[in-house]
């Protein structure tokens, strides 16, 4: 790999570069990883906030609820599109331009879906949400590997993590005290409140974390290369797959929760807010409860190991479903387990990512947002075609667990064995974070 711009935990209190330049200056890693986790939280927020108001969409502009749910599909793949375009620009102008140009067009994108008045449009500008919150996820991330080497950037994911696990607490709630007072209209007015607020935080808070000595030329042919040298490294690829199937999970329940929750089950709107909220206190907890486990072994163990639970968990829970035993705790209580491994993946997986392309940090958060939200694009639908039920819900979540998992342990073992190291996931043969190599690559 390519020497590294990121620098060490203790200077971010100081500066990213050895000149005083504006730009070069860093907030402290506290403030950073506030900033960070807001930024982050704003797709979370966009995906979520509208979910209670799904069904009475539908039926509002005369619609299926699988067409319905195809807004939430434009948003997710308005999310994946928009970090392949912004990953490669802010590695070209810096970090804070395309950032804030996303945000703009977040809060426009959010003033056409208040007054959308039927389902296309609607649609449309949904996309146009997720293309804006895209530019504040992947420079966020993009930051992360500019600031903090990879033993640091796995806890510091952690920690954006805790303050992004509250955007799924809040947003259905949210959502759901809005739809008390308002029509659903109003849930994007709030969004349009929310991403001025992100604006403004942004340009007085938030540096360029991306010195112009580290920047990459804007040039068709130079952006294909660097995606070229970012995807033929296999072990990246499998972290990013791995990170996206994990997120795939969470997708395909946020897909279909409201129908199963509210439709099969009977829960209002508030009901359903507080179950799904559950669910994110599991996901946030986890999260936090890695940052411990970092102590003592490396991201990609924790990765395998919660996958491997995650797994079984889940085809305990499509027997379940199938046989329509359990009820509704037979249903919320294997989720909040899937959720809580999920906390233990979605951490880990792209911290190593990511530092394993530090000199092209935007673009790699691109692949690997792109991938995540791409996917998570395509199983969204997966959940209403099968039947918009538990069983259909059960099986997405879990076939996506089962195939990280041995996409993950595959690698390891072969990894190892390339280097004729017997233990897959051993700490010593992980210590750098690099998948199966006895030893770090040289700088």
């Amino acid at each position: 790999m390519a020497t590294s711009p990121a620098v060490d935990a203790t200077a971010v209190e100081s500066t990213t570069s050895g000149d005083s330049s504006p730009e070069a200056k860093s907030p402290s890693r506290t403030k950073m990883v506030l900033i960070l986790g807001l930024l982050v939280a704003l797709g979370p927020l966009t995906i979520d906030m509208y979910l209670p108001a799904l069904p009475k969409i539908g039926d509002d502009l005369g619609v299926s609820s699988s067409v319905a749910q195809l807004t939430l599909t434009g948003t997710l793949a308005g999310l994946a599109l928009g970090q392949l375009i912004v990953g490669p620009l802010s590695d070209s102008l810096g970090r804070r331009r395309p950032l804030m140009a996303g945000i703009a067009l977040h809060m426009l994108a959010s003033l056409v879906c208040l007054f959308a008045p039927n389902i296309a449009v609607l649609g449309v500008a949904r996309g146009l949400q997720g293309v804006g919150a895209a530019a504040a996820m992947v420079v966020a991330f993009a930051a992360i590997g500019d600031l903090f080497e990879e033993s640091v950037a796995a806890t510091v994911f952690s920690r954006v993590m805790l303050v992004l696990g509250a955007a799924p607490v809040l947003a259905p709630s949210l959502g759901a005290v809005v739809l008390l007072k308002a029509s659903w209209h109003w849930v994007f007015a709030v969004l349009v409140v929310m991403a001025g607020a992100l604006l403004l935080l942004a340009a007085l808070a938030l540096p360029e974390t991306l010195p112009a000595s580290h920047r990459r030329p804007l040039k068709v042919r130079s952006i294909a290369a660097t995606y070229v040298e970012v995807l033929r490294d296999v072990r990246f690829v499998v972290l990013v797959l791995v990170a996206a199937l994990g997120m795939s999970g969470l997708f395909a329940y946020i897909a279909g929760a409201a129908f199963v929750l509210q439709g099969r089950y009977g829960l209002d709107q508030q009901a359903f807010a507080l179950v799904f909220a559950a669910g994110a206190v599991a996901l946030i907890g986890a999260t936090q409860f890695n940052v411990v486990l970092l102590r003592r072994f490396t991201p990609q163990t924790i990765a395998l190991w919660a996958l491997a639970a995650a797994s079984v968990v889940g085809v305990v829970f499509v027997g379940l479903s199938a046989a329509h035993v359990g009820g509704l705790f037979g249903f919320v209580i294997p989720v909040w387990a899937i959720l809580g491994a999920m906390g233990l993946v979605i951490p880990n997986a792209p911290a190593v990512a990511l530092t394993r392309h530090p000199e092209a940090a935007g673009t790699a958060a691109a692949a690997l947002g792109a991938a995540q939200f791409g996917l998570g694009a395509a199983i969204a639908p997966l959940v209403g075609v099968l039947g918009n039920d538990e069983f259909a819900l059960a099986l997405v979540m879990t076939v996506g667990m089962v195939i990280a998992l041995f996409a993950l342990a595959l690698t390891l073992r072969v990894g190892a064995r390339a280097v004729g190291t017997p233990a897959p996931v051993s700490k010593d043969n992980e210590r750098d974070g690099v998948i199966g190599d006895a030893v770090p690559e040289p700088a």
